[in-house]
């Protein structure tokens, strides 16, 4: 059977071997629950307290551990995020809420639930993969609580200037809360709170070749201080009172392992992605039968995230191609791939429903390899030249 060649890095990433360790390590010796008091309970207690270290140091963040609460996935955490801030207080009707368009549906989603309760939503353009700070100073009345933005969009690689957009927003509006989808750019672009200025921040396990279904929601003390998150999972007091439920001591210890190896290893996993990324780059600007595919390319971006349309191939019909031939790549987000829906990020980017049709997103993880490159560009290639393009 030919080897797989893995390019949905942003869908997910293979487990590393330290993660799978440290999981099987849980799985084999440490059962029990981290509340309870006894031996076994607080052997659990240690793994996560570890765990819980190690995340906050791949933040760049040091102290408190009651900064960082497990979640049960990034969707999970930016529902928290949201709902958790806007609730935390009374909201007049009309409290405003600010988020770029083309977020990640989860986001998208926590915010039409908060229209619901009487949010006033705005969603800044990401027209190109930018975001236009005046567009941003006239959003941000007095009566805006909250502004929600990704650091990296996870179908088109821009990588947004959320510490400008944050410290904007800081100065318009002391109050207001900032909170960063950073789930694309955790050890893959240097980020901390700090830099950020950042109240609250997401981050996934899945995405650093740790486990799915494991995600931490970064909150300030200043909002701990303050009481300005609320769960919106009731229950017991787990995680600082802020998700209830027995922690999954097995993915915490597989997160608290990824994050640790790839803060580690983050300068030269860096240096590998950005050698493939132009490698990629270069393969499709250099091979002739390549030059019909338009590379979208913010101004900023991050090299491991590289969207491409076709000229009138619809990508579904481009991903079973490359698929038969075992190169996975995706044509957008992994959650909403089976929606039937025009990708919201490449519409905001500024594509053309047509054109969001025939877009395929190349991600690459520092494991790939410029062979693995040569043989998806001689794919493209032959599939270019055989598949039935539409009118």
């Amino acid at each position: 059977m030919a080897r797989t060649i893995y390019l949905d890095n942003s869908a997910t990433t293979a487990l590393c071997p330290e993660a799978i360790a440290a999981m099987r390590q849980v799985m084999e010796e440490i059962y029990g629950n981290p509340s309870s008091l006894h031996a076994v309970g607080l052997a659990a207690e240690k793994i996560v307290t570890a765990a819980r270290s190690d995340v906050l140091a791949a933040l760049g963040v040091r102290g408190d551990g009651r900064q960082l609460i497990f979640c049960g996935s990034g969707s999970e955490a930016n529902n928290l995020a949201l709902i958790g801030t806007y609730t935390a207080k009374r909201r007049r009707t009309g409290a405003r809420v600010i988020l770029t368009a083309g977020e990640h549906s989860s986001t998208e989603s926590a915010a039409e639930y908060l229209a619901s309760l009487g949010a006033d939503v705005v969603r800044l353009s990401t027209k190109g993969g930018a975001l236009d700070m005046d567009e941003a100073a006239a959003a941000l009345t007095e009566n805006t609580v909250l502004v929600s933005s990704m650091l990296v969009n996870n179908e088109t690689g821009a990588l947004y200037p959320v510490a400008d957009l944050f410290r904007l927003a800081k100065a318009k509006c002391p109050d207001v809360i900032c909170h960063c989808d950073a789930v694309q750019g955790f050890l893959k672009v240097p980020l901390s709170p700090r830099t950020l200025g950042a109240d609250i921040v997401t981050v996934s396990a899945h995405k650093i070749h740790g486990p799915k279904g494991m995600a931490a929601l970064y909150v300030s003390p200043e909002i701990l201080k303050r009481r300005a998150l609320v769960p919106v999972i009731h229950g017991g007091q787990q995680e600082n009172g802020l998700r209830a439920g027995t922690e999954n001591v097995i993915g915490i210890a597989g997160f608290g392992a990824a994050a640790a190896v790839g803060a580690a290893h983050f300068a030269a996993d860096r240096e590998a992605l950005k050698t493939l990324g132009a490698y990629l780059l270069d393969r499709l600007a250099a091979d002739a039968p390549l030059r019909e595919i338009k590379v979208n390319r913010p101004a900023s971006a991050v090299p491991h995230i590289i969207s491409l349309t076709l000229p009138n191939i619809k990508s579904e019909t481009m991903l079973h191609f490359l698929s038969g031939k075992g190169i996975c790549v995706s044509s957008g987000s992994a959650c909403s791939s089976h929606a039937k829906k025009v990708s919201r990020a490449l519409s905001a980017y500024g594509l053309s429903d047509r054109a969001a049709d025939c877009t395929i997103r190349i991600s690459l993880a520092h494991t790939n390899t410029t062979d693995e490159l040569d043989a998806l560009c001689a794919a493209l290639g032959e599939g270019l030249s055989t598949l039935i393009r539409i009118r």
